[in-house]
C-alpha cells in the first residue's frame, strides 16, 4: 500500500509539472502590453503628408505618466492653426514602459508600415504612407487599456489653405508670347504644401500642363502662351489664386517683378525698361505700399530693389514721361509672403545621456533670416542643471538629475521677423 501511495504521489507531481510547462509556454506567446495607468502620446515629424510621400509617427508610452493636455488639430483652410499633437505630460514624471511593449497604430487614410511596433526606451515608431488620395488622416495608438489622442495629418491638397500666383514675365510683348506661371501652395501656417495637385486654367490662350503637383518648395509650374491679356487661375483643394498676364504697351515701357514671391523683410527686385528710340525724361515707379522713386532719364533697362515690411499683394506701376510731356503707365502685381520664422534643428550628444552626466545641445538655424539675436534652450525638466539657458551661442550643456524622456525646446530670436522654434525628445537613462 505504501508503494502504491508513493506511485500516486509521483504521478500527481508529474502532472503538475506538465501543466506548468503548458502554462509557461502559453504565456511566452502573449504580447507584452502597456500596464494600467500608462499614458500614450503621439508625435509626427510633419503634420502634412504629400500624395507620394510618408511621415514618421512616434508613440511615447509612459507608465504612471502625467495626463497629456487636451489635443487640438490643425485648423481648416482659411482659419488659424493650433497644435496637432498632445503634450507628453509633465517632463520628468513617470517611467517608460518595458522594452518590447507592443503598440498598435490605426489610421483613417493611407497605410501604416508596420501597423504594430515594439517600444525601445518607451518609444515606438511607424511610417504613415500616402495612398495617393487627398484627405485627413486620423492616427491613433493603443496598447492594453491605454489609448492616445488622435493625431491629425492632412494629406495632399487637404492641407492647402491658399495659392499664391506669380508670372514671369507678368507682361507679354505686344504680339503675345509665353509666361511661366508659378503657384505656391501654403497651409494655414504659411508653410509649403508638397506633393499637392494644382489645376491651372486661363481665360485666353493655352496653359500647359493643366495639372501639376507641387515640389519640395510647395511650387507648381505651368507655361502660358497667349496673344491677349489672360486671367490665370490655379486651384488646390478648396484654395484658389488668380493673376493677370497682360500685353506690353507698344511704347516700349516695361515693368517686371521677381519670378518667385519674396518674403516680407527681404528685397524684391524689379526691372524697368524703355525702348531705345524713346526720349524719356523721367520714369517714376510706385511700389504700391505708399512709397515711390524717380529714376530720372532712362534709356534701355535697369533694375531696382525695394523691401516690403508687410505681406500682401501690391500693385506696382511705372510711369514714363516723354520729352513731349506725354505719359504712359504700365503696372504689375507682386505678392509678398509673410515673414517666415527660421527653421531650427536640434542635435543632442549623446542622444541618450546617462543621469548626472553632461549632454551637449546644438541648435542649427536655416532659412531666410535676419540677424540672430539670441538662443533660448528649455531643457524640459525643472530639476535639470540648468533648467534653461539664454544667450548668443547656438550651443548649451545640460545635466539631468532624473531619468526618462525629456522634451528640449530651442527658441531663436531674430532682429526682424518672427521667432523660430524647434524641439526634440531624448531619453535619460540610469
Amino acid at each position: 500500500m505504501v508503494a502504491q501511495a508513493g506511485r500516486r504521489a509521483r504521478l500527481a507531481l508529474a502532472a503538475v509539472a506538465a501543466l506548468g510547462v503548458i502554462v509557461s509556454g502559453s504565456c511566452d506567446k502573449l504580447p507584452l502590453l502597456a500596464p494600467q495607468g500608462t499614458v500614450i502620446s503621439l508625435f509626427s515629424n510633419s503634420l502634412v503628408l504629400p500624395l507620394n510621400g510618408s511621415v514618421q509617427i512616434t508613440a511615447t508610452a509612459i507608465e504612471a505618466g502625467a495626463a497629456p493636455s487636451t489635443p487640438t488639430t490643425p485648423g481648416t483652410p482659411g482659419t488659424p492653426t493650433t497644435p496637432a499633437a498632445p503634450s507628453p505630460g509633465v517632463p520628468g514624471t513617470g517611467t517608460p514602459v518595458h522594452n518590447g511593449t507592443v503598440i498598435t497604430f490605426t489610421t483613417t487614410l493611407g497605410r501604416l508600415e508596420p501597423a504594430e511596433a515594439r517600444t525601445h526606451n518607451g518609444q515606438a515608431s511607424v511610417s504613415l504612407v500616402s495612398s495617393g488620395q487627398s484627405g485627413t488622416a486620423r492616427v491613433v495608438a493603443f496598447s492594453g487599456g491605454a489609448r492616445s489622442a488622435e493625431l491629425v495629418i492632412r494629406v495632399g491638397s487637404a492641407a492647402s489653405s491658399r495659392v499664391i500666383l506669380s508670372a514671369s514675365p507678368a507682361q507679354l510683348p505686344a504680339v503675345g508670347g509665353t509666361s511661366q506661371i508659378s503657384a505656391r501652395v501654403e497651409d494655414t501656417d504659411g508653410s509649403a504644401v508638397t506633393g499637392a495637385p494644382v489645376t491651372f486654367s486661363t481665360t485666353s490662350g493655352n496653359i500647359t500642363p493643366t495639372t501639376a503637383n507641387t515640389d519640395n518648395n510647395g511650387i507648381a509650374l505651368a507655361t502660358l502662351q497667349a496673344n491677349a491679356s489672360a486671367d490665370v487661375t490655379a486651384r488646390s483643394g478648396s484654395a484658389e489664386g488668380k493673376i493677370t498676364v497682360s500685353l506690353r504697351p507698344r511704347s516700349g515701357l516695361t515693368l517686371s517683378g521677381p519670378a518667385t514671391p519674396p518674403a516680407a523683410g527681404l528685397p524684391a527686385t524689379f526691372t524697368v525698361g524703355v525702348a531705345a528710340t524713346a526720349n524719356i525724361t523721367n520714369v517714376r515707379i510706385d511700389f504700391g505700399d505708399g512709397t515711390a522713386r524717380s529714376l530720372g532719364a532712362l534709356s534701355g533697362s535697369t533694375t531696382i530693389q525695394h523691401t516690403y515690411v508687410t505681406s500682401g499683394t501690391f500693385e506696382v506701376t511705372a510711369t514714363a514721361t516723354q520729352s513731349t510731356g506725354d505719359q504712359e503707365t504700365v503696372g504689375t502685381s507682386i505678392t509678398i509672403l509673410p515673414a517666415q520664422p527660421p527653421s531650427v534643428l536640434i542635435a543632442v550628444s549623446p542622444q541618450s545621456p546617462q543621469v548626472n552626466t553632461q549632454a551637449i545641445v546644438t541648435a542649427t538655424v536655416s532659412g531666410a533670416t535676419s540677424t540672430i539675436q539670441s538662443f533660448t534652450f528649455n531643457f524640459g525638466d525643472p530639476t535639470a542643471i540648468p533648467p534653461s539657458v539664454t544667450g548668443t551661442s547656438n550651443q548649451a550643456t545640460v545635466r539631468y538629475t532624473t531619468t526618462g524622456p525629456k522634451v528640449i525646446i530651442v527658441t531663436v530670436t531674430q532682429a526682424a521677423g518672427p521667432n523660430g522654434q524647434g524641439q526634440t525628445v531624448i531619453n535619460v537613462i540610469p
